[in-house]
């Protein structure tokens, strides 16, 4: 075992149990031609995610293997998306899973959740393999798409971007101030971004398409859930989600719109020309983008905020859902908090996490020890996690980005991860790199990343 600073198999025994270790254990245990449960995701447009998980003999009677087959359940939904649950396994197995996922269920938070997303009722369906769908991901090819004059935005919470781009070359960048959370007009957000679209458009010759990145869910180019929608009343929510399907009309050009962790990704791809590259933002929670090894967006949400990664029956509670060991306990600000609080630092109760963020960094260029622990343990976290995402994620490097990352807590982050890979997981150690952006990295912004998904 390698000297981390933390002693990994006593602090995963104590308070932290990786899936990774339990899924490997069952593949193992399972046998060539055995048992099986196939799990199967549809979302929009027919778009499915499927996944094969090998299963010991007696499998349905083994309460270690009926969590861990709904967590990757849990995982899939998160990680892609879905309205429509298809099961084909052990009868048992099936059953307690299709329970959960229901509105009464345990799962009721991802129900109704994903109800809001897709817009119609959550199917469960259990059916023989014959019957079972292949994986059908959606593929936006990335390559090659700085032809034309375009426009591309960046909505943020406080502010956003937007950048005007002619045959790949930046003539205009350029941030404005706004307060999208607490107004309640729609008319309000889309007046402001057009304001700045026109006001980029004078830059350019013409205007051939508009791509943009934000925060929140995006199917087919509609956002379903965001906060930056937040005071919208549900009467006029519709007018707000279909803002940029109107802007495409208006300005009569194709129009593309992803989530920021999807475009962040793309960031990476036209910068450092990585595909297979999964990016992490570890901020206020957990954003995450995915271009896969081909060069394509997929339209996952990879919202891995609430995608599980830990097992442990005392694993930390996601304030928003309820459930426990998901992504936003292990891989934010959130993370941060609960684990000064846990080593007994103290805050004032009003004080947000941004700013307990802050004074652990502070104590972190200090050299605290009680700091440097804290982003050992996520680094630690990161190292058992990333063969776990990329047992659903075919990626070959993984960025990481946020607030949580910048300092010295980042490098203990990257460092410790890069550690416990190399000592537990070897194989994937040797080919997968995980790395943080540098200043080439960077160089592509969010809104001139954005510019580039319109396909002409």
């Amino acid at each position: 075992m390698l000297d981390t600073g933390i002693h990994t198999r006593a602090a995963l025994k104590r308070d932290f149990k990786p899936p990774i270790t339990l899924l490997q254990e069952l593949k193992r245990a399972s046998r060539p031609g055995g048992k099986v449960l196939v799990i199967a995701w549809e979302r929009e447009n027919g778009y499915v995610t499927r996944y094969d998980l090998p299963l010991p003999p007696r499998a349905e009677d083994s309460a270690e293997v009926l969590l861990l087959a709904e967590r990757i359940v849990k995982f899939l939904l998160w990680a892609a998306g879905g309205w429509r649950l298809m099961l084909c396994g052990p009868r048992k197995l099936c059953l307690s899973i299709k329970h959960q996922y229901t509105k009464n269920g345990a799962r009721a938070f991802d129900v109704n959740f994903m109800e809001g997303v897709y817009g119609k009722p959550m199917v469960v369906e259990m059916r023989p393999l014959a019957e079972m769908p292949q994986s059908y991901e959606r593929a936006l090819l990335m390559d090659n798409r700085t032809n034309g004059c375009r426009l591309g935005f960046d909505l943020g919470a406080s502010d956003f971007k937007v950048s005007a781009v002619k045959r790949g070359k930046v003539v205009f960048s350029e941030e404005f101030p706004w307060d999208p959370r607490n107004q309640p007009d729609p008319e309000y957000h889309y007046s402001k971004l057009t304001e700045a679209l026109k006001k980029a458009a004078a830059k350019l010759p013409r205007v051939d398409a508009i791509g943009g990145s934000t925060a929140g869910v995006v199917v087919d180019n509609r956002i379903q859930v965001a906060s930056l929608f937040r005071a919208v009343p549900p009467e006029r929510y519709a007018e707000a989600q279909n803002m940029f399907l109107r802007l495409g009309k208006e300005w009569n050009v194709p129009i593309e719109v992803a989530n920021d962790g999807d475009v962040t990704a793309l960031a990476g791809l036209m910068s450092l020309g990585k595909k297979g590259i999964l990016g992490v933002a570890m901020g206020s929670s957990e954003a995450g983008g995915f271009i896969d090894r081909m060069g394509c967006l997929t339209g996952r949400l990879s919202e891995l905020a609430f995608a599980p990664v830990d097992l442990h029956p005392a694993a930390p509670a996601d304030e928003w859902s309820g459930d426990t060991g998901v992504g936003a306990m292990y891989f934010s600000q959130q993370a941060v908090n609960h684990l000064a609080l846990k080593k007994g630092i103290r805050f004032p109760a009003k004080m947000p996490l941004p700013e307990r963020l802050k004074k652990i960094q502070e104590r972190m260029l200090d050299g605290d020890v009680t700091a440097l622990t804290i982003f050992q343990k996520i680094g630690l976290y990161l190292g058992y996690t990333v063969p776990w995402y990329r047992e659903f994620y075919g990626f070959d490097s993984m960025m990481i980005l946020g607030r949580v990352t910048s300092g010295p807590g980042g490098v203990m982050i990257l460092e410790t991860a890069r550690l416990i890979l190399a000592d537990q997981f070897p194989e994937v150690a040797e080919e997968v790199e995980v790395f943080m952006p540098d200043e080439k990295a960077r160089r592509v912004g969010q809104s001139v990343a954005a510019a580039a998904l319109p396909l002409l």
